[in-house]
């Protein structure tokens, strides 16, 4: 039995991140046991497959079978990978794609007829990536930025990825922070990684969340506001304490920013 299941109360949890590819389809004891989870957490649905830069066409039968999927458990938003991960067939990785205004113009226009299919906007996660990329017409910022701007989507903001790109790709982690868009931010990530070495190091969600990566969250906090943050383990699992040791940590940041910004707003 699920650990999550025996533990009892998860306090401070508030909501949890599910693929919709991973459930949309089960039935049995394990459907069941999702949806009565469902029931009491709102589920955020954060896809693997959509592949919004990839050249194989969109999938839309999957795109109308996740709106069906997102309103039976109420998901109260969809996010997917700013990258693609097919190309004839599945290629069961998260490749990044071209930092050029033909591809951010490319990707922008699928991700809306998503939004359009799905009647609402979707959100986009920034990922990490690991080879410089041969004549780059942007940054990786530019690249977001322009993306968010034209499809006029949201974005998921995975600080963890921020910091492993910020050593394998040698920028400012808090400069980049500051330069995404507030109004854009639907919710957040924090992970831990793998130092493969001093400076290259790999996102792998299967460890703690370093102090490093704690401090671009509360930078994050401090500058743009609160947002929903999940903490993501994909594998290597902790007990259950351990994990919510953590979301622990992100509630506390959570409640002095908000303190902060209101406090900040009585000056004003």
């Amino acid at each position: 039995m699920s650990p999550f299941l025996t533990h009892g109360k998860l306090n401070p949890v508030q909501f949890m991140e599910v693929a919709p590819e991973n459930w949309m389809t089960v039935g049995g004891k394990a459907g069941k046991n999702f949806r009565a989870f469902a029931e009491q957490y709102p589920m955020v649905l954060h896809g693997l497959s959509l592949s919004i830069g990839g050249p194989d066409e969109l999938n839309v039968a999957f795109v109308k079978a996740l709106k069906k999927f997102k309103a039976e458990i109420k998901a109260p938003i969809y996010s997917e990978h700013l990258s693609y991960c097919s190309d004839g067939g599945q290629l069961y990785d998260l490749m990044p794609i071209p930092f050029t205004e033909d591809a951010a113009n490319y990707v922008a226009d699928r991700v809306m007829r998503v939004q359009d299919i799905l009647g609402e906007r979707m959100a986009l996660e920034n990922v990490s990536y690991y080879l410089t990329q041969p004549n780059p017409e942007m940054t990786e910022l530019e690249f977001i930025n322009h993306v968010l701007d034209k499809a006029d989507c949201l974005l998921h903001l995975d600080v963890n990825n921020v910091h492993v790109n910020s050593v394998n790709h040698r920028y400012d982690a808090l400069q980049f922070v500051d330069q995404l868009p507030t109004e854009r931010i639907a919710y957040m990530h924090v992970a831990g990684h793998y130092n493969e070495a001093d400076d290259l190091l790999v996102d792998t969600h299967g460890a703690a969340v370093i102090e490093k990566v704690w401090n671009i969250l509360e930078h994050t906090y401090k500058n743009h506001g609160v947002y929903p943050t999940l903490l993501e383990r994909d594998f290597n699992y902790p007990p259950v304490s351990e994990l919510l040791a953590e979301v622990s940590r992100i509630d506390a940041l959570q409640a002095k920013y908000t303190h902060h910004h209101e406090s900040q707003q009585a000056i004003l």
